[in-house]
């Protein structure tokens, strides 16, 4: 029986960190669903579509790796796709508080899933979207914090 899992974000953009810590969970897992929740409220540096694009480029021709755009709960996503867990970065202790809440709140509603915590690896622990942002806006290079090979300007 193929074990699959979900790891939702906005993923504005992609970064080096989200990529190590799919890397992971497929040693855990069989198939890994990139959810890229699609908050239409929120004003982003790329267009869903366009994070859909990038994530997809990068795991071309991997197919235990999928991306889809989702609205709603992540709950309710991962029951769509057949997942039995909900991938979930952290990289520091204000992530892991963050992220208890909500795996509290997730078994509440959806008790088959299991939410697994992954530490994102030291090396590419410190890279967050918001700040990829924030050094883009400067007019500054964002490469060393994508995954090789992604030139940001394809996505904008």
């Amino acid at each position: 029986m193929e074990r699959t899992a979900i790891f939702p974000g906005s993923f504005d953009p992609f970064t080096r960190g989200h990529a190590a810590l799919v890397e992971t969970a497929l040693n855990l897992f069989d198939h890994i669903v990139i959810g890229i929740g699609n908050n239409t409220a929120k004003q982003g540096l790329l267009k869903v579509e366009n994070r859909k694009r990038l994530i997809d480029d990068i795991y071309r021709g991997n197919d235990r790796v999928e991306a889809r755009i989702y609205t709603g709960l992540t709950g309710e996503f991962a029951e769509q796709v057949g997942a039995c867990a909900i991938i979930r970065g952290v990289r520091n202790t204000t992530d892991f508080e963050y992220e208890r809440t909500m795996e509290a709140t997730n078994h509440r509603i959806y008790p088959a899933l299991t939410t697994v915590m992954l530490f994102t690896p030291a090396p590419v622990a410190d890279i967050a979207s918001s700040t990829v942002r924030e050094v883009l806006s400067f007019g500054r290079s964002v490469e060393e914090f994508l995954p090789e090979g992604i030139d940001i300007a394809d996505y904008l």
